[in-house]
């Protein structure tokens, strides 16, 4: 049997990461070196574009890997955790942290450079340096006048799921009764 045929039955005529039915061919994953069903996947046109071009990434569309991060298939698997590195949203983070990769399947799915720090990369810090992430919850140190309103965050107010300034790591962002304002790092401590 051809590979495309033992895709086709794998995988039902269906993308194995978003179950849709539409415009499906073979994708053979990039730099594994070893052909056949475990380094190749049945997948639809939308979801190759976006693995292969990570500027076209539409973030809502890889939702459906809430299913497919728990296929048996290890190509399944190894593309589903690179496109959860490559997303950057909360979701994809909690995702990526109930996901288990056995050690050799992990391998192969950081072969891509997938999931590595980048050196330049901007590391928000709360007052005593401990590292903020999305997500997490931070109380705030000191009463803080929130520019543009009359609102005072008062010294003490937790603020929960925090999100990151991608281009500054002085500022984050969170909801302080009920509106979202930017704060900066040097006033939070985090829970």
């Amino acid at each position: 049997m051809s590979l495309e045929k033992d895709l086709q039955n794998r995988s039902h005529n269906q993308c194995e990461l978003c179950a849709s039915p539409e415009k499906l061919d073979v994708y053979s994953i990039p730099e594994l070196k070893e052909d056949g069903l475990n380094t190749a996947l049945y997948a639809c046109q939308t979801c190759r574009i976006q693995m292969d071009d990570s500027e076209q990434i539409e973030h809502n569309h890889w939702r459906c890997l809430n299913d497919s991060m728990w296929s048996e298939h290890d190509a399944v698997k190894i593309m589903a955790w690179r496109m959860l590195n490559r997303i950057e949203a909360d979701w994809s983070v909690d995702l990526l942290n109930m996901m288990y990769l056995d050690d050799d399947v992990l391998e192969k799915a950081k072969s891509a450079g997938d999931g590595e720090t980048d050196e330049n990369a901007i590391i928000h810090r709360d007052v005593n340096g401990v590292i903020l992430d999305h997500g997490d919850s931070v109380v705030l140190i000191k009463d803080l006048k929130v520019k543009g309103s009359s609102m005072v965050a008062k010294q003490g107010t937790a603020v929960r799921n925090i999100r990151l300034d991608r281009d500054n790591a002085e500022y984050i962002e969170g909801k302080v009764d009920g509106q979202q304002i930017v704060i900066i790092t040097q006033y939070v401590k985090k829970l």
